[in-house]
């Protein structure tokens, strides 16, 4: 009985000296990050001065441009021949639009597609 209790207490010593280890092994990488994020950040520029921040242009904030506009129309292709692929497309540009009224979305529509909102009311 002796023995039996004797070899379970070495058994659970050499457990705890392992889970010991295991966590100043983990302690240490945990600090080495640290130590390495700081030496990074110490490498790093300066943080701008206040007296070096952007400034607003003298003429003051841009002011936001508000109009309509319409997309270029793609080329149509006549019946028989392949489809553009988008390599063969031009970068499609916006422009501005002749109509006033801005565009709605139709009664009881969200506006998009998977908006999640119940739409106009």
């Amino acid at each position: 009985m002796n023995t039996a209790s004797t070899q379970l207490a070495a058994a659970s010593g050499l457990m705890s000296l392992v889970l010991f280890i295991v966590a100043l092994g983990v302690l240490a990488l945990l600090a080495g990050g640290f130590w390495m994020t700081a030496r990074e950040k110490y490498r790093e520029s300066p943080r701008p001065r206040p007296e070096e921040q952007p400034k607003l242009p003298p003429e003051g904030a841009v002011h936001e441009l508000r109009q309509n506009r319409e997309s270029a129309d793609v080329p149509r292709i006549p019946k028989g021949e392949r489809p553009l692929t988008p390599y063969e497309l031009s970068n499609m540009d916006s422009r501005p639009s002749a109509a006033k009224e801005r565009p709605r979305w139709s009664k009881g529509s969200s506006g998009s597609f998977g908006g999640g909102g119940l739409g106009a009311h």
